[in-house]
């Protein structure tokens, strides 16, 4: 599935698209180099130094892993990937997303996860899995808020999505399209985190 590229997040200047595999790599990589300590802990589960990334974007380009981007002026600042079944022991796809500091609290994260689900739906999957680190709160609400149900384990957080209970998209329009809308989202968001820190301290019933 093909996206426009002028579907464009709200807040954000920057394009939304599929990337060439193997001609477009050199992006892919260079933005999860960008990433800071923290961000590539997270997104790598402890894996930090620079010849383990430069792998990983090279396996992706040949395994069938399909990278949606967030590009602003033809640099990658944001990836939302979407492994083949094969690549898991129980056929389940697997997710991942990575967004730059520069560009977080724009609604990246919210319209790269549509996006990745519409792909997903298009290639007839029931089921994803995504997985990211015990400490990253704004990656764990962002999935809640698609429907994941997150389990602890080993200093990572697990969960699935059920694609057959997922609304489907409306891509004729931006997910965020207006002002008023982006707020809501923002709201919807802070919501969802701070319902779940709650939750984590046992202060939901007292509050």
């Amino acid at each position: 599935m093909n996206y426009q590229d002028d579907i464009r997040p709200a807040l954000a200047k920057g394009t939304v698209r599929i990337l060439h595999r193997q001609e477009e790599l050199a992006l892919l990589r260079d933005h999860l180099l960008r990433l800071d300590a923290d961000s590539r802990r997270d997104r790598f589960h402890g894996f930090l130094d620079d010849s383990f990334i430069e792998r990983y974007a090279a396996k992706c380009a040949d395994d069938g892993t399909v990278i949606i981007a967030y590009i602003e002026d033809g640099v990658v600042r944001g990836a939302a990937e979407l492994h083949p079944p094969d690549q898991s022991s129980d056929a389940v796809p697997e997710i991942a997303f990575s967004v730059e500091a520069r560009v977080r609290r724009q609604g990246v994260g919210s319209i790269l996860f549509r996006k990745l689900i519409a792909e997903a739906r298009s290639r007839g999957y029931d089921s994803l899995r995504i997985t990211t680190g015990a400490q990253n709160q704004a990656m764990r609400a962002l999935a809640n808020k698609f429907g994941a149900h997150l389990t602890f384990r080993h200093g990572e957080s697990t969960g699935t999505i059920d694609l057959k209970q997922q609304p489907q998209p409306d891509l004729t329009r931006p997910a965020i399209a207006t002002p008023f809308n982006a707020l809501r989202a923002m709201v919807n968001f802070n919501r969802a985190y701070w319902k779940w820190l709650l939750r984590m301290y046992g202060w939901e019933r007292t509050a």
